[in-house]
């Protein structure tokens, strides 16, 4: 973005207020008419998905060995994990708005900062990514359109997500761009950056797969993708293309459920 020094003004108050609002705009990095366009997008892909019937919902699914439930009831939340660890104990976590939780056996345990926010990161990541695009629209979210692109001879707008640090979650850091259809609005394609706990990051791409339709909700699985080489995010669909990506993992929800509350 290119700075110009704006003129002065007879209404000192009014230059002011003009001078904020520039600088607020410049700060976050996108136009009003980025923002808007990429809140439209959005908005139509939680539709497209059927976001509407998760506002107050029971959704529960199986992931690599793993049980999970996510309650929602109009921004009050409960999910849950619940497995058998090597040993044969059985875990139970459970994160709520209040805080994290862990049981062994159904005795709760005491945690250590840092695993009690491993746990919480790990139980809500799933959750997250198991109900993409829902939670775009969360506070913390600044969303900007960032252009067209075509797929597999598909049409598609690109929008881009980054996470204000208040409200951000631990990993507010964090850098995604998503895909959506530009006729059937589904997000079908996302990138995105990440960091280790030791400091390395790293970057994915996930194509979406196995669409299909639970209590009204889209369901889909995912093709974990990596590149060798450094990319920019909004690049790896011209990667995919090129057939320049390796494939990491699949990524598979069974048994899903949805129910109301």
């Amino acid at each position: 973005m290119n700075f110009k020094f704006l003129p002065l003004m007879t209404n000192p108050s009014r230059q002011f207020y003009i001078l904020l609002a520039f600088l607020l705009l410049a700060a976050a990095g996108c136009t009003p008419e980025e923002k808007s366009e990429a809140q439209a997008i959005v908005d139509a892909a939680i539709a497209a998905h059927g976001g509407q019937h998760l506002d107050q919902s029971v959704v529960t699914f199986r992931f690599r060995d793993r049980q999970y439930r996510a309650l929602r009831d109009n921004g009050a939340y409960v999910y849950s994990r619940t497995f058998t660890d090597s040993t044969g104990q059985r875990i139970h976590d459970v994160l709520r708005n209040s805080g994290f939780e862990r049981t062994v056996d159904d005795a709760v345990v005491e945690l250590p900062q840092e695993k009690l926010e491993a746990y919480s990161a790990s139980v809500n990541s799933v959750i997250y990514f198991a109900q993409l695009p829902y939670f775009l629209n969360d506070p913390a979210v600044q969303k900007a359109y960032i252009g067209e692109a075509t797929v597999k001879g598909e049409p598609y707008h690109k929008v881009k997500v980054t996470f204000e640090a208040t409200g951000g979650g631990e990993d507010h850091q964090d850098v995604y761009v998503y895909w959506f259809h530009r006729r059937d609005h589904t997000m079908d394609y996302l990138a995105y950056s990440f960091e280790e706990e030791d400091g390395s990051e790293g970057t994915r791409f996930r194509e979406a797969v196995n669409a299909r339709e639970v209590g009204g909700v889209r369901f889909q699985d995912y093709i974990n993708y990596t590149s060798k080489e450094k990319l920019p995010l909004e690049k790896f669909d011209q990667a995919f293309e090129a057939g320049k990506l390796e494939k990491v993992s699949v990524i598979n929800l069974e048994d899903v459920k949805v129910s109301g509350i």
